[in-house]
């Protein structure tokens, strides 16, 4: 029989990022089987990349880099990157984001948990502000019935920018789900008619919807280890889902709804990796709901109607902003003092 003192053991840190990562598995092998082995030729350039400007950061603060180049943030942070990113980009966009994310984003703030916004987003925003012809170049799914890049080939057209010959890049591209639905809606398609394209499966893009169903796995397995809290993904989920019901239903011909914007893009991939990062989310309960729902909101906002079609990383950036404001609002009173009243 056991006795008191009951204490709870933190979880290493390392435990934790080995979780995140293999919580990301699952999606990461439902991306390279619908886009192919472009998205782990990223990753792989992203963590190279994450753990040398890591190395080099932690020489010039004059840290050790053993216990920092060994917790897995900086290999995390890298993986998140290469998700976002095209997974045929050419080889040096990740590299240039990914050292932004760690010199810039992580250490220029002093390092890992004084960062103010997350690493990952800022590369990710730094390129999409910077490259958004490059960011838009996204090849369709494998057996959508165009022409298709294997392995080598795909290898060749992220080093070198080189494809088989006879073989264009037009042939093989392909919007996303998002770009395809804003651009044919502001060009007068009915929303119906966009749905109806082969790039469209049952609920998200062909293929996609794997692929979100890939993170929700990974999600929920993080949330059953109590990595994250559950306000975080159910505040952003179900915002994003209120927000896109509310417009489907005021106008059905032109705002898809709620399943589409739950099914598509990166809100999966941001509910439970993303917009959880512990070090730039609030610390109470209900900031933390306020928080995610509010970015909630953004991502369908930014969607809708700003200039980019996916709003999930400038949503998390501007909600980083508000962190400290939302932690102070949303402190629980303290025990043994009325609520509004002084000391």
């Amino acid at each position: 029989m056991r006795t008191s003192p009951f204490l709870v053991q933190p979880t290493p840190l390392q435990i934790v990022m080995l979780k995140v990562a293999g919580a990301l598995l699952p999606g990461i092998a439902l991306y390279a089987w619908t886009f192919g082995i472009g998205v782990l030729v990223q990753i792989a350039l992203a963590s190279v990349t994450a753990l040398a400007v890591e190395a080099g950061c932690l020489k010039l603060r004059g840290r050790p880099l053993q216990p920092f180049l060994s917790d897995g943030s900086a290999l995390v942070t890298a993986w998140l990157l290469a998700l976002a990113v095209p997974p045929l980009a050419p080889w040096w966009m990740v590299v240039l984001a990914t050292a932004v994310a760690i010199g810039l984003a992580k250490h220029l703030y002093g390092g890992l948990g004084q960062n103010t916004f997350n690493p990952a987003m800022v590369g990710f925003a730094v390129l999409i502000v910077s490259f958004p012809a490059q960011m838009s170049r996204w090849a369709a799914p494998l057996g959508l019935g165009m022409a298709e890049l294997g392995g080598l080939a795909q290898l060749g057209w992220i080093f070198t920018g080189q494809l088989p010959a006879g073989l264009a890049f037009d042939a093989i591209a392909s919007a996303t789900p998002l770009d395809t639905v804003r651009t044919a809606l502001g060009q007068g398609q009915p929303l119906a008619q966009i749905l109806a394209a082969p790039i469209f499966g049952d609920v998200g893009g062909t293929g996609s919807e794997w692929i979100v169903l890939g993170w929700l796995v990974g999600g929920v397995f993080l949330w059953q280890q109590k990595l994250i809290p559950w306000q975080l993904p159910v505040g952003y989920l179900g915002a994003l889902a209120l927000t896109a019901s509310a417009f489907h239903l005021a106008d059905p011909a032109h705002y898809a709804g709620p399943g589409f914007h739950l099914a598509t893009g990166a809100a999966m991939l941001g509910a439970f990796f993303i917009v959880t990062d512990p070090v730039t989310a609030p610390t109470t309960p209900w900031g933390r709901l306020l928080y995610a729902a509010l970015a909630g909101v953004l991502t369908y906002l930014i969607r809708v109607f700003g200039s980019y079609p996916d709003g999930v990383a400038f949503a998390v950036l501007i909600m980083n902003i508000a962190t400290p404001l939302i932690d102070q609002l949303t402190q629980p009173a303290v025990f043994g003092r009325k609520r509004g009243k002084a000391a």
